[in-house]
């Protein structure tokens, strides 16, 4: 039928191209430090209508107060 996949159970970042396991800290500051570095008008946020009118609209505050940009899409659009 296929392979069956375990979770993870820990963080993995790219070191060298290659995976590594990581602490959730250092996970955490690799992930905030790409936001930073990448934020702008590289980034965007994707929401759902399924979701309720409270989430996409943290959505919307996230992507336009944190990361800096107004690229907040939904699939109501489509």
């Amino acid at each position: 039928m296929g392979k069956r996949y375990e979770r993870l159970t820990t963080p993995l970042v790219r070191d060298g191209g290659q995976l590594r396991e990581a602490t959730w800290e250092e996970a955490l500051a690799l992930t905030a430090d790409g936001f930073r570095r990448n934020s702008g008008t590289t980034t965007g946020i994707f929401s759902c209508s399924k979701s309720t009118n409270e989430m996409n609209f943290l959505a919307q505050k996230f992507a336009r107060t944190v990361i800096g940009n107004n690229n907040v899409d939904s699939c109501n659009r489509t």
